[in-house]
């Protein structure tokens, strides 16, 4: 008997009936004698309508205060889902109990709506299942040390299910999506796009950092970190499918670059339209400019992504970095106000239009040439690279948002990622 974990999404969860098929596929799991943990995520589109009504009575500003309310409201939408999955299992004749992040609980620290998991106790859950129960459990929430509700992030129902498995020590970790599995390309831009049959924890990771919405980065880095084994696969398939054929399919998250693996020099083109750029024009080069910059974009909890600093003229720089398109103008706000007049910058500038596209691959490490292949394939489409960023086992650009889907192509194209590898 093996325990199991699954996660379940939004669109997954999007109706009864929807609900009522997941409830039979986890019923066939546990009738198989698995035992059972259940996250699903909120009901389609419910955490957007939860919290555009906190927007129309606070349109505007940051607080912790107010982020306190905001996961308060949006970590209703799981609670709703729990609720209807435990009652269609046990219409199905399978005995469940549902549980909210704080009831299990799953401990986390203060940054509300991005909080991060510090613990997780086990023991109620493990005494539902050795009772015989399916235990479903609400994705994206936890609980402070001052019994205050959180939320881990947009995504954070795939770190709950993982943090969990891993917690628990499950034989494996099913995340159920929209999709059948984890593709080259996103396939509505490209429709040669292949499904990958396995990719590594490492491309998994960089795919997930780069843009790609299958799986949200927190969790293949507990995945990772712990040794989850991991699956993504379809909702959509029909729930009565042979079980056996189900455990196989989709993409599985594997451990070891194995001959097994399809061992491309690139195995994706992830991308990322959520991107935005600034800009500081004229900063003193001097040691410590990176710091006074960064350090208060950091302290205001803005995550940043790409840096590029130039070539010094006459002891003056220009500084650019990326964030979050969502953090835009706290963070354009925050340099004028702030920073900007702190480092004597001559002037700050930004550019919400841009996105990042990149090509990532572990075969990356042993071949030549590859970013060169990359600035080919878009010098010829006449894309303008305007930030480049490496790492050993990935290359991304950001460029024009306009030139994104052509980017994407090109790439998929150029290294002829429709083939299946030999």
């Amino acid at each position: 008997m093996a325990l199991i974990v699954h996660k379940y999404g939004g669109t997954s969860m999007g109706s009864t009936d929807r609900i009522r098929n997941v409830a039979k596929r986890v019923a066939k799991w546990a009738r198989a004698g698995h035992q059972m943990v259940v996250v699903p995520s909120a009901m389609s589109g419910e955490t957007n309508r939860l919290l555009g009504l906190a927007k129309e009575l606070a349109p505007a500003g940051s607080s912790p205060e107010l982020n306190r309310e905001l996961d308060m409201i949006a970590s209703t939408g799981e609670q709703v889902s729990v609720g209807l999955l435990a009652i269609a299992l046990q219409a199905e004749g399978v005995e469940a109990v549902s549980y909210t992040g704080w009831q299990v609980p799953l401990n986390t620290d203060s940054s509300y709506t991005k909080a991060r998991i510090e613990s997780i106790e086990d023991s109620r859950v493990r005494a539902d299942l050795a009772a015989g129960k399916v235990v479903v459990i609400a994705g994206f929430q936890g609980v402070d040390d001052e019994m205050n509700i959180t939320t881990l992030g947009r995504g954070g129902s795939d770190t709950s299910a993982v943090a969990i498995a891993a917690a628990m020590k499950a034989d494996e970790c099913l995340i159920y999506t929209d999709v059948d599995g984890v593709y080259t390309t996103d396939p509505r831009i490209v429709p040669e796009a292949r499904r990958l049959h396995t990719i590594s924890f490492e491309e998994m990771l960089e795919m997930a950092s780069l843009g790609s919405k299958i799986l949200q980065i927190r969790s293949v880095e507990f995945a990772g970190k712990y040794r989850v084994p991991l699956r993504v696969l379809s909702s959509f398939t029909p729930w009565d499918i042979d079980i056996n054929e189900e455990a196989k399919s989709g993409t599985l998250i594997s451990f070891e670059e194995d001959e097994k693996m399809e061992q491309a020099v690139v195995s994706g083109i992830a991308f990322n339209r959520d991107e935005a750029k600034v800009t500081l024009l004229g900063v003193p080069d001097k040691p410590g400019i990176a710091f006074q910059i960064l350090g208060p974009v950091a302290e205001a909890n803005i995550d940043i992504d790409v840096i590029i600093q130039n070539v010094s003229q006459d002891g003056k720089t220009d500084f650019s970095f990326t964030v979050h398109r969502n953090d835009y103008a706290r963070t354009m706000a925050l340099l004028e106000s702030t920073v900007g007049p702190a480092t004597q910058a001559a002037k700050v500038q930004g550019d919400p239009k841009i996105c990042k596209v990149s090509i990532v691959g572990i075969g990356m490490r042993s071949h030549v040439g590859v970013a060169s292949k990359m600035f080919r394939a878009l010098s010829e489409e006449g894309i303008n690279i305007q930030m480049i960023s490496t790492s050993e086992i990935k290359t991304s650009v950001v460029i024009d948002e306009k030139y994104m889907e052509l980017a994407v192509r090109a790439l998929h194209k150029a290294f002829e990622l429709e083939k299946n590898p030999e």
